[in-house]
């Protein structure tokens, strides 16, 4: 929903994506559903199922009331990131793009293991910069805006990426309410994704 450009272009480097999900999304009841419907979605986007790794734990219950102990949140993705000897890591900042408290959970578990080192030096963490409602939903006009702003990290799909976005995001049938049609076709979260270091591995890095 969020980093779609981003997957889109380091698929078409032909880097290796993998991505962790930490709930089954069962807040209403469709967990299950929710689970085939973000498969599907990542083999459009180009992340085979096997690279796909979704937990289903009660103490990461899917509930934005929910306080999700940073200590395990981080303790997982550490595990994630060293069993695959990942050199890069892609989450939420602190304000988790929609405010979120599992998105904003995750960004301080990645930001403790940033602060205490306990992943490896050549492993970048990055969070997705959450940007103003009025920025959010300029569509692709958001880009000079983008571009000019300070980042480690932006990327920008065209066309052809934006469809491939658009299609994935339709695979979520139980989550296209009438808001995210909004949201598909105006979010700038479809068409370009800027990044922040969370401190350590290079700056002004740009992928196009």
């Amino acid at each position: 929903m969020f980093f779609a450009p981003t997957i889109i272009r380091l698929v078409e480097l032909n880097a290796t994506v993998r991505l962790l999900c930490l709930s089954a999304g069962n807040y209403y009841n469709q967990g299950t559903q929710r689970k085939k419907e973000l498969l599907n979605s990542c083999a459009l986007l180009g992340i085979p199922a096997s690279h796909v790794t979704i937990l289903d734990q009660k103490e990461l219950p899917d509930d934005p009331s929910a306080e999700w102990r940073i200590s395990l949140i981080s303790s997982l993705i550490r595990k994630h990131v060293r069993s695959h000897s990942s050199n890069m890591v892609l989450t939420f900042d602190g304000r988790g793009v929609s405010g979120h408290a599992n998105h904003t959970a995750i960004h301080e578990a990645v930001s403790h293991l940033a602060s205490t080192g306990q992943v490896t030096d050549d492993c970048c963490l990055l969070s997705l910069d959450t940007v103003g409602l009025f920025r959010k939903y300029l569509s692709f006009l958001e880009l000079p805006v983008s571009w000019l702003w300070p980042s480690a990290l932006c990327c920008v799909t065209g066309p052809r990426g934006y469809a491939r976005a658009k299609a994935a995001m339709f695979c979520h049938v139980t989550q296209i309410l009438w808001f995210r049609h909004l949201y598909i076709f105006f979010s700038r979260y479809m068409f370009i994704n800027t990044f922040q270091m969370l401190p350590r591995g290079p700056r002004n890095l740009k992928i196009y």
